[in-house]
């Protein structure tokens, strides 16, 4: 059923004075002073959205705008964004009153904004928190926790690592290994804010012996590490457009960012990994509500969302993997 109304009108007025989710606990307000605003990365429109009650959907700097007003605000990994059109449009047939503020942003970044209590973009300041975050690993929300700020989440899908090569594998790329040979062009996630290589790829690279040849020692966003290798502010956007450029050879990706590019009609295929490369039996994406959030009946009507068939359902059909019943249910953070 959709709630009501009038509480969504009573939210609606209270937002006009402040963005997102309302500062309340002493740790906030500590990490509201604790530096500057973090900004939303240029020529990132599509990773800004607002759905409104009627249907429509604005991007960019109207969607931030608008948001003040959202009857629920979504902070998710980036790595989701072709996936929540469908996502969002499955959870309003059950809520269709409902708007939705949406930013799919590395979740390192989004932790930042957290932290710093928002964001600034284009030379404006976006004051507030989300109501829901995710991520693409739980140490993210246990940092929330450290700071009073979540107590609780669910796994809610699960991913594997993929290198992404241009169609028909002209450097035959097989595996990891091939990611730095001296003819290969890498585009990489940074390892600054970006979940998939702090938590997963850099971790592989590792045990390969090949990060110290990536990296050439920095952790940077939006650089060149080593003539072949460059390292990206937003991963699941640049690397296939590299690639379809023919400044990068390959990237590691997540598998659901490779069929994307397939459904964009993007000349890429993807070279399928092991096991132990893939991490298909470790990739875990978790997702809990911000515990200061203004509007906790709408987080706990996604939540409930998320854990239910139609919204397993919306993922799947993109290629995520669906949780189990045990790990969709609610667990304290540890």
């Amino acid at each position: 059923m959709p709630l009501p109304t009038l509480r969504y009108l009573a939210v609606a007025l209270f937002a006009a004075t402040a963005w997102f989710s309302q500062p309340a606990t002493q740790a906030m307000a500590e990490n509201e002073v604790a530096g500057a605003l973090p900004a939303i990365p240029a020529g990132k429109d599509n990773d800004l959205k607002f759905y409104a009650a009627d249907g429509s959907i604005v991007r960019g700097k109207e969607a931030l705008n608008k948001m003040p007003g959202s009857d629920l605000i979504l902070w998710f990994a980036g790595n989701q964004f072709f996936a929540m059109d469908s996502v969002i449009a499955a959870f309003r047939q059950k809520h269709p009153a409902m708007s939705v503020g949406l930013l799919t942003l590395p979740p390192g970044l989004l932790m930042q904004a957290i932290k710093a209590d928002g964001w600034t973009y284009e030379g404006k300041d976006y004051r507030g928190r989300p109501d829901v975050y995710a991520s693409v690993n739980l140490g993210h929300l246990k940092e929330l926790k450290n700071s009073g700020l979540m107590d609780r989440y669910v796994i809610y899908m699960h991913n594997e690592l993929q290198i992404m090569v241009a169609k028909g594998n002209p450097k035959k790329i097989s595996g990891i290994a091939d990611l730095v040979r001296a003819d290969v062009r890498t585009s990489m996630p940074n390892p600054v804010n970006e979940g998939i290589m702090q938590f997963y790829a850099r971790k592989v690279l590792e045990r390969h012996g090949l990060w110290q040849s990536i990296s050439a020692g920095k952790e940077c966003v939006s650089c060149s590490t080593t003539p072949n290798n460059w390292f990206t502010a937003v991963h699941h956007r640049e690397t296939p457009e590299r690639i379809k450029a023919g400044t990068s050879d390959a990237g590691i990706v997540w598998k659901t960012e490779g069929l994307e590019a397939l459904r964009e009609g993007a000349n890429v295929e993807a070279v399928e990994l092991p096991a132990q490369d893939s991490l298909r039996n470790e990739v875990s994406y978790a997702v809990g509500a911000i515990k200061t959030s203004s509007r906790q009946r709408a987080a706990d009507a996604f939540l409930d969302f998320l854990r239910s068939p139609e919204g397993q359902d919306a993922y799947a059909q993109f290629g995520f993997v669906k949780a189990t019943a045990t790990e969709l249910e609610a667990k304290s953070i540890e």
